[in-house]
């Protein structure tokens, strides 16, 4: 069975003029999109089949990321149902030069697993046999409970 450190997954993104509004700042909906692939990777790798995004929850914009900077970003599955499966993603501005990194973004997610017919199906149980595991699990219960 998939362990929650198993679908821990960080990725990086270089902020280009493209990704920008005309703050010179990375387009909230970009910072999306980045925060909703990274947590379906983590979902899937979990899941073991495609995974498709049912709900976002509250997302918290904290500050932006700048063109220049790297938008690093960090998911894990926390928590799971009989389909379906919880991810947290948080987004960071990273300064490339100094790896000095600030969240800017932050949101639970919610995937539903599916199989070949593109229908529901059953996900594994979660493990969290570490304590770094636990720790990632009960801050991402601890932050889902307040976000709501």
């Amino acid at each position: 069975m998939p362990t929650l450190m198993d679908t821990y997954i960080e990725n990086r993104e270089m902020v280009h003029p493209n990704h920008a509004n005309n703050l010179e700042t990375t387009h909230g909906g970009t910072v999306l999109k980045w925060m909703d692939e990274v947590g379906a990777m983590s979902a899937m790798r979990f899941a073991g089949s495609d995974c498709v995004t049912a709900r976002m929850d509250q997302v918290n914009f904290r500050r932006p990321i700048p063109v220049g900077d790297n938008a690093l970003l960090k998911s894990y599955v926390y928590e799971t149902g009989e389909t379906s499966v919880s991810v947290r993603v948080r987004a960071f501005r990273e300064n490339p030069h100094t790896a000095d990194a600030e969240l800017t973004t932050d949101s639970h997610l919610v995937f539903v697993a599916i199989d070949d017919d593109n229908e529901p199906t059953a996900v594994p149980e979660l493990v969290v046999d570490s304590e770094r595991g636990r720790e990632l699990r009960e801050t991402a219960l601890d932050s889902s409970d307040r976000d709501r």
